[in-house]
């Protein structure tokens, strides 16, 4: 399935419920973050993470980051190339390759 096949199945989704009232800008981020949030609980202690609870929780997330640039009028596709150009200019691979610190504050 395509992203576009899955963002209309969002829409779809959502319609059916009239939910559409509910998911404002600000909502929809809010909701990213708790789902986020919840994402991060299963790592939460260092312990082994239930996969089958790690997909669901990731599945939120994506789904209201994909819910929010469909409401933006954003193309998740085009945003987040854009936003991998500007940090290729940003970590070079001769100054950031095998680095998980920020070069340039060194």
């Amino acid at each position: 399935m395509e992203q576009r096949d899955v963002i209309q199945a969002l829409r779809e989704f959502v319609e059916e419920r009239d939910w559409a009232q509910f998911h404002t800008p600000e909502n929809l981020a809010k909701s990213v973050s708790i789902e986020a949030a919840e994402l991060l609980e299963n790592y939460q202690w260092g312990s082994p993470a239930n996969l089958e609870n790690v997909q669901d929780e990731l599945a939120d997330v994506l789904t209201y980051c994909l819910l929010l640039a469909d409401k933006l009028g954003m193309d998740p596709n085009e945003i987040v190339l854009e936003k991998l150009a500007k940090t290729q200019q940003k970590y070079p691979v001769e100054k950031a390759r095998g680095r998980s610190d920020k070069y340039d504050q060194l």
